[in-house]
């Protein structure tokens, strides 16, 4: 492969880190996985808007989220780009951080938490 076909390869994966998880049933699992195994903070279980915004770093949008009226998870889990620019958040990388932390909500959500 040319090297811009390999970075072409590289940046799918980034942008798509789920794609990493895809494993075969025939195939052994392999000893040291490429994704970090450890379990994401629940962040379902944060009980507002400001817990999430702090668990996440980004307590720097707190009032704008606040005085845009998303007051409950529920109602950031269905947050979108368009909402975020509307709220305040412009720069990319807090978008795409707040967008993935959502993504997380809404799986955790639909996931029960197991009990041991």
């Amino acid at each position: 492969p040319r090297f811009c076909d390999i970075v072409a390869a590289l940046d799918r994966m980034i942008r798509n880190p789920v794609s990493l998880k895809v494993t075969h049933p025939e195939l052994p699992s392999p000893s040291q996985p490429l994704l970090d195994q450890r379990v994401p903070p629940r962040l379902s279980a944060c009980g507002s808007v400001s817990e999430w915004l702090r668990a996440i770093k980004m307590d720097r949008y707190e009032q704008n989220f606040l005085q845009a009226g998303f007051s409950s998870l529920d109602t950031v889990s269905q947050l979108n780009t368009e909402d975020l620019l509307r709220v305040g958040v412009t720069l990319a990388g807090h978008q795409k951080k707040i967008l993935s932390s959502i993504q997380t909500l809404r799986i955790q959500k639909d996931t029960p938490t197991l009990v041991y």
